[in-house]
């Protein structure tokens, strides 16, 4: 079979592998669709600590049951499924206690185990243990299903974060996963969505998709002068600044800014992760403590979180089917991630 081979930072190769045979305790899939997103550019460019060599890579997975192995029971060959990404173990305190996204021995699909880049992979029974294997509600295409895994980390943040109704929100960063937390704030009951970048063309992009109230580009100069964020935020407020803000994007200043545009008893969520050789922010403590203000971390989704993002997507609360702008041959994957690279996309789908 045809599959992405991942041996070390810019060494990809589609390359023909053995296909490989499913085991018991296992399901072997048929891919139809891999949805790429930014941190498959960050391990084409820079590997990753918990991948090693050779793998194919690939987390966002949706495909067609073709072989079941031994012991593995509630499943049919060509069932239509969608596979989480993070794989917790189900067995430490946290797994425990139902925070299975902050699992302590996660594994991940496409770095310990083999991928979704690829025309067949094997779902290890580690996702099977956990419930990680799920079906595909009627009138969902395999493309809306591999989007799933990204709007369940979304789910899990805003969840978190708890947006109430009327809420004025804004969400940093026009990628696709800004474009489905503006779609689910509103689901949740959101007031005005305000939405912030820096490029022009991904803003508008984003923008003409899923129809902000508000666009901002914190690059813009007007009569010489930079656009403050934080000001015209609280220009489209009042003064009052933003009840919710989601830092969608791996930048420092984004976080800096969210602290500084809260509103009093505002709610931050630090969605996007830093560099690891960048992790740090300025935060003005008074800020935090005179406004009363809440941030929260949030990592990644647990198995029930992309059981929700599947039903989600099938009742038409947060559509993702016309966000997915490019479909990719399997043959052309590495010209995907040079897509989501430039950001000439909302979201790229890979279709073996």
């Amino acid at each position: 079979m045809k599959a992405l081979m991942f041996y070390a930072p810019e060494d990809l190769r589609v390359e023909d592998v053995p296909e490989p045979e499913v085991g018991p305790g296992e399901i072997k899939l048929r891919v139809r669709n891999c949805s790429t997103c930014g941190t498959d550019v960050k391990i084409f460019y820079n590997g990753h600590q918990n991948l090693s060599p050779p793998r194919i890579i690939g987390h966002e997975i949706a495909g067609e049951i073709v072989a079941i192995g031994d012991g593995v029971d509630g499943w049919e060959i060509g069932a239509r499924v969608q596979v989480i990404a993070a794989v917790p173990c189900g067995e430490c305190y946290e797994c425990s206690r139902g925070w299975m996204e902050v699992c302590q021995n996660q594994t991940s699909m496409g770095y310990q185990y083999d991928g979704g880049f690829a025309e067949y992979m094997i779902v290890p029974r580690a996702v099977l243990k956990v419930d990680g294997l799920n079906r595909i509600p009627a009138g969902v295409g395999y493309d809306e299903a591999s989007a799933a895994e990204p709007l369940a980390c979304a789910i899990n943040a805003q969840r978190i974060l708890g947006i109430e109704g009327g809420d004025t929100v804004v969400v940093f960063g026009a990628g696709p996963i800004g474009a489905m937390h503006i779609r689910l704030a509103r689901a949740n009951g959101a007031g005005r969505i305000f939405l912030v970048d820096v490029n022009d063309e991904r803003l508008k992009m984003t923008a003409d998709a899923v129809h902000p109230d508000e666009v901002i580009n914190g690059a813009e100069i007007i009569d010489g002068v930079a656009v403050d964020v934080v000001e015209r935020v609280k220009e489209l407020t009042n003064g009052r600044g933003a009840d919710a803000i989601i830092t969608a994007t791996a930048a420092n200043i984004a976080q800096e800014q969210a602290i500084s545009m809260a509103a009093r008893n505002g709610k931050i969520s630090f969605f996007g992760g830093l560099p690891k050789t960048n992790p740090t922010i300025t935060c003005d403590s008074n800020l935090v403590h005179y406004r009363q203000l809440r941030i929260f971390g949030a990592n990644g989704s647990a198995p029930h979180h992309n059981k929700a993002a599947l039903e989600m997507i099938a009742s038409g609360k947060v559509p993702v089917k016309d966000l997915i702008t490019e479909h990719i041959a399997l043959e052309n994957v590495l010209d995907a991630f040079d897509i989501v690279k430039r950001g000439a996309a909302i979201k790229v789908t890979v279709e073996p």
